[in-house]
């Protein structure tokens, strides 16, 4: 037998995705009020060097280069992340295995910087 298996579509209503977003929302709040100032700035600076740049990297770079230690919690990278491609400092730049020997290779989303002439536009 050969063929592509056939999965139902999602029941209307049993994925609240608005409540999803309030989760994530509030999460990354969290993640935000646990965050010491001096690693979140610290961070932020990394972040944009490593924009400037002009590569794409993920959050292990930033540890590579010596540029910024291990959060107090992972959940913190991504709110930092989040922050700059909000700002216009970075984009997303597909996902790869994560360089971070604590997590396993897990898949992790990679960045790059977003040319300032981009920026201004």
């Amino acid at each position: 037998m050969t063929g592509q298996l056939q999965l139902p579509l999602p029941i209307p209503g049993a994925i609240d995705a608005a409540a999803g977003e309030r989760a994530k929302t509030e999460g990354m709040a969290t993640a935000e009020a646990s965050t010491p100032v001096d690693w979140a700035d610290a961070c932020d600076a990394a972040i944009r060097l490593m924009a400037r740049r002009g590569v794409v990297f993920q959050a292990a770079d930033l540890i590579a280069e010596g540029l910024i230690d291990e959060p107090a919690h992972p959940n913190q990278w991504g709110v930092r992340f989040q922050i700059a491609a909000r700002a216009g400092v970075i984009e997303a730049a597909g996902y790869a295995r994560s360089k971070r020997a604590t997590v396993h290779s897990s898949i992790c989303r990679q960045w790059t910087g977003i040319r300032t002439a981009e920026r201004a536009a």
